[in-house]
């Protein structure tokens, strides 16, 4: 129809974007749709999802049918990673056939977030209070999280791949890269053919990735996601196509650009810490200072645990435990 608004846009050959509204800061997450070249005998794939609210679903599905396809007719759903913006939508989709794939980690490690919801939300409370955050802040997080939650549909029967395992998805060989570090499980997919890199949340062009500890991630998340920028670097991918923002051309550089931003707010981290012991909830308050929703305080204290943790590691402050309470000093 002259004049429409088009919802989808080819950024690499059988590659379609379709940018995803979704009710967060970054306004859309990218999903990508997959296509087979005319006589091949595979069918469309879609590389995540967005997250079920009305909007979201809507636009992916009007997005679809662009290309004259609804969610039935689609092959498979290759999920990046478990964040409710990337996987919110799966359990649906594969109801309507097609199958859900994911890393063997991220099933682990990650989907169990989602069909474990008691279990976690313990596991999460624990941290939470282990780490000094406030009583007012907890008795609201639990309503924010049945949220978010009451918008994640998580596969029934998802199955898995494996780090280096090559994929064959809409006629086209990609290469399974894992990248912890956003997520345990955080996957890229690198088409060898022409360098193109579906890159989830790995590589972003504006904001690093959030890169948090919680209670059922891996100790040291920043340690891995340093080596996995190392990974991602020596690639050496024609270009990355990231869940949020635009196309990354100078992979290298942008790898370069967010390790340094790390290792800035690891030297601001340390600057901030005193000999007397304080706990995570308030280094964070101070490492992100300002009137904070309650989802991106969330993320703050999780950031600040990640940094904090990391320099544990590297024997460059203290972890004490105190009536139960965890604190840093120098």
């Amino acid at each position: 129809m002259a004049g429409a608004i088009q919802l989808s846009h080819q950024v690499a050959p059988g590659i379609f974007a379709i940018p995803v509204p979704i009710p967060y800061p970054f306004r859309y997450v990218n999903c990508y749709l997959l296509m087979p070249s005319p006589g091949s005998s595979d069918g469309p794939a879609l590389l995540d999802c967005a997250l079920d609210t009305t909007e979201a679903r809507a636009g992916l599905e009007a997005a679809l049918r662009e290309h004259g396809l609804e969610f039935g007719d689609l092959e498979r759903l290759i999920v990046t990673h478990h964040h409710p913006d990337h996987y919110g939508l799966a359990g649906l989709i594969e109801a309507k056939g097609p199958r859900v794939w994911m890393l063997d980690v991220e099933l682990r490690r990650g989907h169990i977030f989602w069909t474990e919801p008691e279990r976690m939300n313990q596991m999460g409370q624990a941290l939470f209070h282990q780490h000094g955050v406030a009583d007012e802040y907890l008795a609201d997080l639990s309503q924010e999280m049945a949220k978010t939650r009451s918008r994640v549909h998580p596969a029934q029967n998802p199955q898995t791949f494996r780090d280096a395992e090559t994929l064959t998805l809409a006629g086209m060989h990609y290469r399974v890269v894992w990248t912890p570090g956003h997520a345990d499980g955080h996957a890229m997919l690198l088409r060898e053919a022409d360098g193109v890199l579906l890159a989830g949340d790995q590589i972003l062009e504006r904001i690093s990735p959030n890169i948090g500890l919680w209670a059922y991630s891996y100790p040291n998340p920043l340690k891995h996601y340093f080596e996995s920028l190392e990974k991602t670097a020596a690639l050496g991918a024609s270009q990355a196509l990231p869940g949020h923002y635009r196309p990354i051309l100078d992979i290298a550089g942008r790898t370069a650009e967010l390790k340094a931003h790390h290792h800035e707010r690891l030297g601001y981290l340390l600057n901030l810490l005193k000999p007397t012991p304080q706990t995570c909830w308030q280094v964070s308050l101070e490492l992100f200072p300002g009137n904070l929703n309650l989802a991106q305080r969330r993320f703050a204290w999780s950031e600040t645990l990640a940094h904090l943790e990391y320099l544990v590691a590297e024997g460059k402050i203290k972890r004490l435990d105190l009536d139960g309470i965890v604190h840093y000093c120098r």
